[in-house]
């Protein structure tokens, strides 16, 4: 506590300036999450085992909080979540299979720094961020769509939690004097739990896209 409060005195003695250029805000945006593909195979004695997830579009919710430190960076703190639905297949041989429907869930919480072309007095700025932190998977099944023989299923319920990385572009529209509306598109790349439970299992890391629309206020 006594080094915090040297180091805020001390900064207030001696960079009064940089204090003054830093702005908080906070913001929302929602928009659609599209996750990566990915497919296994194996040989067998009985041929080639494939295996394979397929997912559908759904929905993405960013809440930041974060600062604008300095006319062209700027670090923020964000919470993620996205779901979408799954299908998983799986031919293990001529007379063993499943398909099943499943969704998935993740729950984010990144930190980002932000680097942008334009000064903050511009009503247009565009920018590029990139950022680290833990994501939370899980998925339910939601039923069997086709089974034959005796395959073996994945759990009806998986989680897994681990470190991701963000990287991601985007653009501030002022439309009031402390209101903008932000268009981002992200990236995050992370441990795939769900190729692990394929059978045979696939080997691609697990990519989620984000088409992200939202406000954003500044203090």
């Amino acid at each position: 506590m006594r080094y915090r409060n040297f180091l805020a005195l001390f900064l207030l003695l001696h960079c009064p300036s940089l204090l003054t250029q830093v702005t908080p805000y906070v913001g929302v945006l929602g928009g659609i999450s599209t996750l990566s593909a990915d497919a296994g195979s194996q040989k067998t004695a009985q041929g080639l085992s494939l295996s394979s997830y397929a997912p559908a579009n759904g929905g993405a919710i960013d809440v930041v909080v974060g600062a604008h430190l300095h006319n062209y960076i700027s670090v923020q703190a964000n919470y993620i979540w996205n779901s979408n639905d799954l299908v998983f297949n799986s031919s293990l041989s001529n007379s063993v299979f499943y398909q099943e429907a499943r969704n998935s869930t993740q729950n984010a919480g990144i930190f980002d720094l932000l680097v942008y072309f334009r000064n903050r007095k511009s009503r247009i700025r565009p920018y590029l961020g990139t950022g680290v932190g833990v994501s939370h998977l899980t998925s339910n099944l939601r039923h069997v769509i086709a089974s034959g023989g005796a395959p073996v299923l994945p759990p009806d319920a998986f989680s897994s939690t681990g470190p991701v990385f963000r990287s991601h572009v985007g653009i501030d529209l002022r439309i009031k004097h402390k209101l903008d509306f932000r268009y981002s598109f992200s990236e995050l790349i992370g441990h795939n739990e769900i190729s692990k439970r394929l059978s045979p299992p696939g080997s691609s890391a697990l990519k989620n896209f984000d088409n992200l629309f939202g406000f954003v206020v500044r203090f």
